[in-house]
């Protein structure tokens, strides 16, 4: 293993929110092992988002039983033809719970077209829908789809409480443009340490500070010096000092600025009514 490869996570002494990750992909006693690394890295809050139907539940009962784990309630484009007015209605009573914080993850994704493409139109106009009518923010999944998700998003955006985030960004820059005009945030893991994602390094650059969420996407796309294992919350200063580096700022600033996104975005709401 390279001396890169071996680098020490960073320490920044600041509250960090992992915004987007799969914790429910973890076994029990890895689960344990991660939060405690997660603790002593100044992680926070974590955000564990919700997929499919048999999911739902699944992180609802992860957030209830670690205080420092959040869920959203969702179906992802990958599951869109499973949707229905029923799991609407799970989704609409899953949110009753206080650690819910958004719905997500939906949207499109026509790269693998797991479902079709007016299936998938309709699930994410509905649980848009739901959105609006439960007056939560929204995590927005978009892969080769920029066309389609601006057109849905703009038949939405009048009716939407909140805004959202467009997690995992890779998409162009019109699509971030847009994204950003209309007051939504926009997601970055460590996709911005790769050598080949100079596009996203650009979105970065045009993402004001004020518009930026850290994530992961844990167990997916781990960073560098990390790539080849799987990927955990706990990497989060890695793509943090990567971020940083883009926007020329310290690396404290960045991870201050995020954490304000964050809570003004998934949590103000629930501190309102606190």
């Amino acid at each position: 293993m390279s001396k890169k490869a071996r680098r020490a996570i960073p320490l920044y002494e600041r509250p960090i929110i992992e915004t987007h990750c799969h914790l429910d992909y973890l076994d029990e006693p890895e689960l344990s092992a991660v939060l405690e690394t997660c603790a002593g890295t100044g992680i926070e809050k974590l955000i564990s988002i919700a997929v499919s139907a048999e999911n739902l539940s699944v992180v609802r009962d992860l957030a209830s039983r670690y205080d420092q784990v959040y869920c959203t309630q969702g179906i992802h484009p990958h599951d869109a033809a499973s949707f229905s007015e029923s799991i609407g209605r799970q989704i609409v009573e899953g949110c009753a719970n206080e650690k819910v914080v958004a719905i997500g993850e939906i949207g499109l994704d026509y790269h693998y077209d797991h479902a079709d493409r007016t299936t998938q139109h309709q699930c994410f106009r509905d649980q848009l829908a739901i959105a609006a009518q439960l007056e939560l923010p929204v995590v927005i999944h978009t892969r080769e789809a920029d066309d389609d998700t601006r057109m849905i998003l703009s038949e939405h955006l009048s009716a939407l409480p909140r805004t959202g985030v467009l997690h995992s960004f890779s998409s162009s820059l019109e699509l971030a443009e847009f994204a950003l005009g209309a007051g939504w945030y926009l997601g970055f893991n460590g996709m911005v340490t790769f050598k080949s994602a100079e596009l996203v390094r650009e979105a970065v650059r045009l993402t004001p500070l004020n518009r930026l969420l850290l994530e992961t996407d844990s167990p997916y796309l781990t960073p560098e010096p990390y790539r080849g294992r799987p990927n955990r919350p706990f990497y989060l200063p890695f793509i943090a000092e990567k971020i940083a580096e883009l926007k020329e700022v310290p690396v404290p600033t960045l991870l201050d600025r995020c954490r304000e996104n964050s809570q003004r975005l998934f949590f103000s709401r629930m501190e309102a009514t606190q």
